[in-house]
């Protein structure tokens, strides 16, 4: 698994690769956790999600969303999610801890996730995803 910063005018591209359609949510997850606070991240807190969508990119765009939207809402800062797929729904159990602005301020802050060329492919090394987020 891995994922790196890919160039882009004004927002942040990252490209993310895993063995399995669970560890690419789980990396992609991760890169925008790093993206947004760095990687000072402790896992006290516990919160489950669920979320349906009707096709896996909109399931991954709708996904991070959800994130994003419980880590400003409640003050969390995530460090790692156990992801769960069954067709088009995804449970995960987030860890994080609530925001210390003195650890979690130096990253960028995301406002959303782009649809603009967001595709997952898949071949015989796994899958790979380009997203962008909009900063």
């Amino acid at each position: 698994m891995s994922f790196e910063e890919i160039s882009h005018t004004a927002d942040i591209k990252i490209r993310a690769r895993a063995p399995t359609l669970e560890a690419l949510f789980s990396e992609t997850f991760n890169a925008m956790m790093q993206i947004m606070y760095g990687t000072n991240r402790a896992s006290e807190i516990v919160r489950k999600i669920r979320v349906e969508s009707s096709d896996d990119e909109s399931l991954i765009a709708d996904f991070l969303s959800e994130v994003l939207f419980i880590s400003e809402v409640e003050s969390l800062v995530f460090s790692d999610a156990s992801i769960n797929l069954d067709g088009l729904c995804l449970t995960a159990d987030l860890r994080g801890e609530l925001f210390d602005p003195v650890r979690h301020s130096g990253g960028s802050e995301v406002k959303g996730i782009s649809y603009s060329g967001l595709e997952i492919k898949h071949d015989a090394n796994g899958y790979m995803l380009d997203i962008i987020f909009d900063v």
